[in-house]
């Protein structure tokens, strides 16, 4: 067995990100760091290293126990690692959307675009 595996793949392989591309793209972006370096996709991954993501759903916070370069099923991912990842959010507390138009309003016009940038712009100007 090797001695380590490609960030991005074990990202990948342990469902942290749900495309092989997307675990790609996020180490490109600056979103996956090993040991609080930010790395490349293939940075190899050792076991004790710790690994955080940038995720939609926010950040993760693994320390990895054992290596896998190919995606397994969720029970024996969730096997390859330990978890430090902060709660989540609730509900409640998340921000809420800003502009939203009404279900079934088509696509915005170019004023109505406009409107909304504007308003956007006074809104971070605050």
């Amino acid at each position: 067995m090797a001695d380590s595996v490609r960030a991005d793949a074990w990202t990948w392989a342990v469902r942290v990100y749900k495309t092989r591309s997307m675990a790609s793209s996020a180490c490109k972006a600056g979103h996956v760091a090993v040991n609080g370096t930010k790395v490349k996709a293939s940075h190899p991954v050792k076991i004790g290293d710790k690994v955080e993501a940038l995720t939609p759903g926010g950040p993760k916070i693994y320390v990895i126990t054992r290596l896998i370069a190919k995606r397994v099923g969720a029970p024996v991912a969730a096997g390859c690692f330990e978890d430090h990842s902060p709660p989540p959010v609730p509900k409640e507390e998340r921000p809420a959307v800003v502009a939203q138009r009404e279900p079934g309003a088509g696509r915005p016009t170019k004023r109505d675009r406009r409107r909304m940038d504007k308003f956007l712009r006074q809104v971070d100007d605050h």
